[in-house]
C-alpha cells in the first residue's frame, strides 16, 4: 500500500496492553493494521508474509511466539529454534512496525487454557491425526493474538494449507471481523519448501528432503489419470529414498478437506508429510484430477 518500506527495526513488544495502545495509536492516525503471526526462527518463506502485508496495510504486526498448546508431550517444544534477536534483526527493512514477542505466562497468565477452540472432523486429519491436539491449540492461539492485535487482515501461508483451511473456517464460522490473505509457498531453488525446521537438517538428509517435493511433483503429472493414480506415483517416489519415513500423502478437496473420491476429477489438494532423520516436514501442492 505504501511506496516506502521503513528501514528501521520493528518495536519489540512482550505485552498485551503495549501491543494493543500501539496498534490503538496507529489506528488513530487512520491507519490499517494487517498481522503475520510465526513462531519464530525466520526464513525467506515469513517474510514474504510480511511483505504482503505491507502491501495490504499501513501497519503491520508480526507475532513471534512458540505456543505450547499446539505441541503434544513428544514433540519439540523445547527443540524449537528460538531466535528473536536474529528474527528482529531479519524484519530490519521488511516492512513490519511491531514484533509481538509475548512469554507464555503474558499469553496464558492462569496456565494453560481451560477454553479452547475446537477444530472439529478436519482437525482430527492428517497432520491432526499424527499430532493430537495440535489443530486445538493453534486456532486457540491464532484467535486469542487476533483478538488482541484486531487486525484488519492476517497473513499466512500456503505451506501449512491445513492450518489455512482450518483458520479460514474459524473466521467465517465465528464471524470474525477480519480478512484472511495467503501467499504461496516458498522453495529453494531445488524445491525443498522452506521451514523453520530444515535447520535441524544435516547435509545428507536435506538432499533426502527432496522427496517430499518429488512425490508432489510425480502426483501432479500422474493426477490427469486420476487420484489412485497420483496416489500410487506419490508413494512409489518415496522408494528410492530409504531415509524418509512417510507418514501420509493425502489428495484433498480444498472445499472441504477431506480425501476425494477414486472417480474425482478437477482442482485438489495433495498433502505429504514424512520423517526425514529426527526432522518431521509437511508439503503440499495443487493438481488437476482426470
Amino acid at each position: 500500500m505504501n511506496d516506502t518500506t521503513p528501514a528501521a527495526p520493528p518495536a519489540v513488544v512482550g505485552t498485551i496492553a503495549e501491543l494493543r495502545r500501539r496498534v490503538a495509536e496507529a489506528r488513530a492516525g487512520g491507519a490499517s493494521v494487517a498481522f503475520v503471526p510465526t513462531m519464530g526462527a525466520l526464513h525467506d518463506g515469513h517474510l514474504a508474509l510480511v511483505a504482503r502485508a505491507r502491501e495490504l496495510a499501513e501497519l503491520v504486526v508480526v507475532s513471534i511466539f512458540v505456543n505450547p498448546l499446539q505441541f503434544g508431550p513428544n514433540e519439540d517444544l523445547e527443540r524449537y529454534p528460538r531466535t528473536l534477536d536474529a528474527d528482529v534483526a531479519a524484519l530490519r527493512g521488511s516492512g513490519a512496525a511491531l514484533v509481538f514477542a509475548p512469554a507464555v505466562d503474558e499469553m496464558y497468565p492462569d496456565g494453560p487454557n481451560q477454553t479452547r477452540i475446537v477444530a472439529g472432523e478436519v482437525g482430527g486429519l492428517y497432520e491432526g491425526a499424527s499430532r493430537p491436539g495440535h489443530f486445538d491449540g493453534m486456532l486457540t492461539v491464532v484467535a486469542k493474538l487476533c483478538n488482541i492485535v484486531q487486525p484488519d487482515i492476517a497473513v499466512f501461508g500456503q505451506k501449512d494449507a491445513q492450518q489455512v483451511y482450518l483458520v479460514r473456517r474459524m473466521v467465517r464460522e465465528l464471524d470474525l471481523p477480519l480478512a484472511i490473505e495467503v501467499v504461496e509457498t516458498v522453495r529453494e531453488a531445488d524445491g525443498l519448501a522452506l521451514s523453520s525446521r530444515n535447520r535441524f537438517l544435516a547435509e545428507p538428509e536435506r538432499r533426502t528432503a527432496l522427496v517430499l517435493s518429488e512425490a508432489l511433483a510425480a502426483a501432479a503429472d500422474a493426477a490427469p489419470e486420476g487420484a489412485p493414480e497420483a496416489l500410487a506415483e506419490a508413494v512409489a517416489a518415496f522408494g528410492d529414498h530409504d531415509g524418509a519415513e512417510l507418514d501420509y500423502f493425502v489428495i484433498v478437496d480444498p472445499d472441504t478437506f477431506l480425501p476425494v473420491a477414486d472417480d474425482a476429477s478437477g482442482p485438489a489438494l495433495a498433502l505429504v508429510a514424512a520423517r526425514v532423520g529426527a526432522t518431521r516436514l509437511i508439503d503440499n501442492r495443487r493438481v488437476v484430477l482426470g
